[in-house]
């Protein structure tokens, strides 16, 4: 009894984060309110600050949720043995593929678009999304360096370029709506533009 009851919380949870996340999408942080998400689930602003007690803590919700569908990629161990080049490729493509997800795309235009008012957004995307991907990126560049892959240098500022990099070409694009998703084919070409030029700067023979 009692685990059907849990799991009828968490469906009911689940929902309330659906819709937060449709409605922040559609009308920003500032035109939502919780009074609006209330009404769209059909009950009233004390079942829903049941589950969250104030609009930030929903908003972090829906970070937290797209982390988890999409980030997944970013947060698995990074193997030390095998091809290094392998394995830089491998993160280089999970992350432009999470990049160009379009609930990631929209997320982005909303921080971009909302910090500036509601500086809490943009601290709640960066610690629960890109510091966490830095994070994971900088332990295995560190490594790398220890190996002789990459050049002795701070690991999180390599982690940083490379997210720059990888970020430098389509993704701006279709961030600011200029141009449509790209194809595979173009995403793969930003994406091995991207290590090249992270390789020249990093790796071990970079002068």
């Amino acid at each position: 009894m009692l685990g059907r009851a849990q799991s009828r919380k968490e469906e009911r949870r689940q929902t309330i984060v659906a819709v937060a996340r449709r409605a922040f999408f559609a009308n920003g942080y500032g035109g939502t309110t919780m009074s609006a998400i209330a009404a769209e689930l059909g009950g009233s602003k004390a079942t829903l600050w049941a589950y969250f007690r104030a609009k930030e803590d929903l908003f972090a919700a829906v970070i937290d949720d797209l982390v988890d569908r999409y980030g997944e990629a970013l947060n698995q161990p990074v193997p030390l043995d095998g091809d290094p080049l392998e394995t830089l490729t491998g993160l280089a493509w999970s992350f432009t593929e999470t990049l160009f997800q379009p609930d990631i795309l929209s997320l982005q235009r909303l921080i971009s678009g909302e910090a500036g008012r509601f500086p809490e957004l943009g601290r709640l995307f960066y610690e629960r999304g890109p510091d966490r991907a830095l994070g994971h990126l900088s332990a295995w560049f560190g490594a790398m360096m220890e190996t002789g892959f990459l050049q002795r240098q701070e690991p999180m500022l390599a982690a940083r370029h490379f997210v720059a990099l990888c970020q430098s070409g389509g993704f701006q694009l279709a961030m600011w709506g200029i141009e449509p998703r790209p194809t595979i084919e173009a995403m793969r070409a930003d994406m091995e533009a991207a290590i090249s030029t992270f390789l020249k700067a990093f790796g071990a023979r970079a002068a």
